[in-house]
C-alpha cells in the first residue's frame, strides 16, 4: 500500500498483489465503494532509479457532456510506458511511445491547464542513462509521435519533483549530480514555463552541502520546501527571489529521506495551513498555522506516518504502529480526526504475540549514541527464564532508518523466543545531517561498531545471551551483517541480497548508486585498497560461524555475482554457509512463497545455531564452493532480449526496488556440499 491521492471524496492508492507478482491501483469512492482499477496482468510500477516511486496520478477528464470524471495516468511495470485509464474503462491506452522499455517515467504532476502531465523521464541508450523532465500530452499523441513528448529540462544527472505553479507560468523542480546522493546535496530550481518550454532557470535554494526536498507552491509566487541547511530537514518559505525563511526551526526532521520519487511529507491546505509529518525515524502529523506560527500535533495512536497527499481540504496518508498494520488513513485537519479507510490486512495475529518495542539510546564506541528499537521475546504461553537469544537487525540503505511500523516478521521471531534489536546505526536518517555523516568514509566500520555495541549493551543489561547473538540485514544491511561476522560477537548471520565486494558493486550496480561509495568509502582509484579491506568477500577467512545468503537472480542493484562470490570465498575457507537463490526475484523479494521460504530458512539457521527445535525444515549448510553457473547462451536475432520493464512490481520491505512479474515462485537454487555433523 503506497502513494495515496485524494480528490474530493475519492481516494486512490497503489496496492501490492504478492500472490500475483504485481501492483494494482485502487480507488475508494465517497460512498465507501472500493474498486480495483487494473485487472491482471496489468501492473503499475516504475523503475526510474531502480528504486522507483510514485507511478500514477489521478487526472481530470471530461466526457461529451462536459462532466468532469477522474481518470488515472500510470506507468506500466511490463514496458515502462505511461498509460491513461479513463473513468469506467478496463483497457488503458498508451501515452508514450513503445521504445522497448528504454524510457521510464516517474513522479507525475498535472500541468496547470490539465492537458498533460509533467514527469521525470529516464532513458537507457547505448549503455548510458539520461534523465530529464518531460511533458506528456493526455491526448495520446505521444504514443505515435515521440516528438509530442516534450523535453523541458535536461543536463543534470538526476531530477525530482516537477511542480508547475498554479498559474502555469513557472516550473519548480529538484536536481542533483553525481557523486552526490539526494540527501547529500541538491538544488531547488525555478524557471519560466510557456509554450516553447522552460527558460530563465535559476537555483532558488540548495547546493552541494544542502539537501532540498519536495517543493510545493503556496501561490503563484511562493514556494514551500524542506531543506536540511540547519542540519535537519525543516520547512522553509521561499519567494521567487531573496532569502528563504524558516517556518518552524526544530531539531527534528520534517521530511522523510528522498530515496523514492514522489514521497511527500508535507502538504498545503486551501486555508494556507500546512500539514506536516515530523519527528525522528518515526514521524507523526501536526498542523502548522503560518499566521500564528503554532504547530498543533494530531493526536493519534499510529506511530509511523508517510506519503501525504491533499486536495486542499482533507489529507490522506499511509500509517502504522507496532500493533496496527499498514493502513490508508484520512485526516481531517480541522477536527484532527483520523479515519482508517483500508488496512493492508484484516487478519491480525493475537495481540498477545505481538512484541511491544521500546526505543533505546544505547552507548556506542567512545560514548556515541546508538539509536535502536528493542523487541523482546513475546509469547503468552511461555515463561522466559534467563537471557534470551537476540538478532541484531541492520537496515538497508544504508542512508535509511528502522521504524516502529507493524512488522509481522519481527513477531515471527519474537513469538518463538528470539528477541530483535533494530539498530539505527550511524548514517541512519531521522537524527539530523551530522548523524548521517558519521558514515561518510566509514561504511563497514561505524555501522558495524554500532550494531556490535547494541548487542553488547543488551548483554550487559542481562536481557540477551552473549552466546546466542545473530545479525541479519538486507542490501546494505547484509553488507553490515557480513562485516560484523568477521568479529567475535555473533554466532551466525543472514545476508539478504547484501553487498559483498565493494569494487565489484561499483562496477555492476545501477546508475543511481554508481557513485554512492565515493561518499561511503572513498573515491577511486585512490581508495582501492580500502575497498578491498572492507569487502566481506576478502574477509571470508575471518568468518567461522554459519552464514545464510539469500539472493534474487534478477537483482540489478546488488547483482547475483555478489552472493556467489561470497559463497565461493566461504567455501574455499571451509566455513559453513547456505546460499539460496530465487529465480525471478530482484532487490527485495515480492512473491509470497519466496518470502516464506526465505523466512523459514532464516529460522532454521537460528534453530540450528541456538539449539532449539523449530516448526520448519532443517537448513542444510555446506563447506565447499558452489558449482560454477553456466554462462548464458548468446542471444541470436531470432531470440529478442526480454525488455527491462518486465521486472516491475514494487518490492515490499527494505530493499524497495522493483521485483518481477511472472515466474517469481520458482524453487530456490542451493549450492555446495553438505556439512556432516
Amino acid at each position: 500500500m503506497a502513494f495515496p491521492s485524494v480528490v474530493g471524496g475519492a481516494v486512490w492508492w497503489e496496492e501490492g498483489r504478492p500472490e500475483e507478482g504485481r501492483t494494482t491501483l485502487m480507488r475508494r469512492d465517497a460512498d465507501g465503494t472500493v474498486t480495483e482499477l487494473l485487472p491482471a496482468p496489468w501492473s503499475a510500477g516504475t523503475r526510474v532509479h531502480e528504486y522507483g516511486g510514485r507511478a500514477y496520478l489521478p487526472v481530470p477528464r471530461r466526457d461529451d457532456k462536459a462532466i468532469a470524471r477522474m481518470g488515472v495516468v500510470f506507468s506500466s511495470s511490463a514496458d515502462q510506458r505511461l498509460y491513461l485509464l479513463e473513468h469506467g474503462s478496463r483497457e488503458p491506452v498508451p501515452l508514450t511511445p513503445d521504445d522497448g522499455a528504454s524510457s521510464r517515467y516517474a513522479d507525475p504532476a498535472l500541468s496547470a491547464d490539465g492537458r498533460g502531465v509533467l514527469c521525470v523521464r529516464e532513458r537507457h541508450e547505448d549503455g548510458a542513462v539520461h534523465r530529464s523532465i518531460v511533458s506528456v500530452p493526455l491526448s495520446g499523441r505521444g504514443a505515435q509521435d515521440p516528438s509530442a513528448v516534450r523535453e523541458l529540462v535536461s543536463g543534470a544527472d538526476f531530477y525530482a519533483s516537477p511542480t508547475p505553479s498554479p498559474d502555469g507560468a513557472h516550473l519548480a523542480y529538484v536536481r542533483w549530480n553525481h557523486p552526490r546522493m539526494p540527501w547529500d546535496g541538491s538544488e531547488l530550481r525555478v524557471g519560466a514555463l510557456d509554450g516553447s518550454g522552460l527558460s530563465g532557470e535559476y537555483t532558488l535554494k540548495g547546493g552541494v552541502d544542502e539537501s532540498v526536498v519536495s517543493p510545493v507552491w503556496a501561490d503563484d509566487a511562493t514556494l514551500y520546501v524542506a531543506s536540511d541547511w540547519p542540519g535537519w530537514w525543516n520547512l522553509y518559505q521561499a519567494g521567487m527571489t531573496g532569502q528563504a525563511i524558516a517556518l518552524y526551526p526544530a531539531e527534528e526532521e520534517f521530511h522523510a529521506p528522498p530515496g523514492r520519487l514522489g514521497d511527500r511529507s508535507f502538504c498545503v491546505l486551501d486555508s494556507g495551513r500546512i500539514v506536516a509529518l515530523h519527528g525522528h525515524a518515526d514521524m507523526t502529523p501536526s498542523v502548522y498555522d503560518p499566521d500564528t506560527l503554532d504547530l498543533a500535533p494530531v493526536r493519534t495512536g499510529l506511530t509511523t506516518w508517510s506519503m501525504l497527499d491533499t486536495d486542499g481540504r482533507t489529507v490522506v496518508a499511509v500509517a502504522s504502529s507496532p500493533t496496527e498494520p499498514q493502513c490508508l488513513v484520512r485526516l481531517d485537519p480541522g477536527s484532527g480526526s483520523v479515519e482508517v479507510l483500508r488496512r493492508v490486512t484484516e487478519k491480525l495475529p493475537d495481540a498477545a504475540y505481538l512484541p511491544v518495542p521500546r526505543r533505546e539510546t544505547l552507548p556506542g564506541r567512545y560514548g556515541a549514541p546508538v539509536h535502536a528499537n528493542v523487541y523482546p521475546p513475546t509469547n503468552p504461553d511461555v515463561v522466559a527464564e534467563g537471557p534470551a537469544p537476540y538478532v541484531v537487525w541492520a537496515h538497508g540503505g544504508p542512508v535509511s532508518a528502522s521504524t516502529l511500523a507493524f512488522d509481522p516478521v519481527k513477531a515471527y521471531f519474537t513469538s518463538r523466543g528470539i528477541g530483535v534489536v533494530d539498530v539505527n546505526y550511524g548514517g541512519s536518517t531521522g537524527y539530523g545531517r551530522s548523524y548521517r555523516k558519521r558514515l561518510h568514509k566509514e561504511w563497514g566500520v561505524v555501522d558495524v561498531e554500532d550494531c556490535v555495541a547494541a548487542a553488547r549493551a543488551l548483554v550487559e543489561q542481562g536481557v540477551a545471551d552473549p552466546d546466542r547473538l545473530a545479525i541479519r540485514g538486507p542490501s546494505a544491511g547484509g553488507y553490515t551483517a557480513l562485516m560484523a561476522l568477521t568479529g567475535d560477537t555473533f554466532a551466525c548471520g543472514v545476508s539478504l541480497f547484501g553487498v559483498t565486494d565493494l569494487l565489484g558493486f561499483g562496477e555492476t550496480t545501477h546508475d543511481f548508486e554508481s557513485r554512492f561509495l565515493d561518499t561511503l568509502v572513498g573515491t577511486l582509484p585512490g581508495f582501492a585498497e580500502r575497498y578491498r579491506e572492507r569487502s566481506p568477500v576478502n574477509r571470508a577467512a575471518d568468518i567461522d560461524v554459519p552464514v545464510l545468503l539469500l539472493q534474487g537472480l534478477e537483482d540489478k542493484v546488488v547483482t547475483p555475482d555478489q552472493a556467489t562470490a561470497m559463497a565461493t570465498a566461504l567455501g574455499r575457507c571451509e566455513s559453513p554457509y547456505a546460499l539460496l537463490e530465487f529465480e525471478g526475484e530482484a532487490h527485495g523479494f515480492t512473491a509470497q512463497d519466496v518470502r516464506v521460504r526465505a523466512l523459514e530458512a532464516e529460522l532454521a539457521l537460528y534453530a540450528r545455531v541456538f539449539g532449539f527445535e523449530a516448526d520448519v525444515a532443517p537448513l542444510e549448510l555446506v563447506t565447499a564452493p558452489p558449482p560454477t553457473r553456466p554462462e548464458p547462451e548468446p542471444e541470436t536475432r531470432s531470440q529478442a532480449p526480454e525488455p527491462a520493464g518486465e521486472a516491475g512490481t514494487e518490492a515490499a520491505g527494505e530493499g524497495g526496488t522493483p521485483g518481477k512479474d511472472g515466474d517469481a515462485g520458482e524453487a530456490p537454487r542451493s549450492a555446495g556440499a553438505a556439512v556432516t555433523d
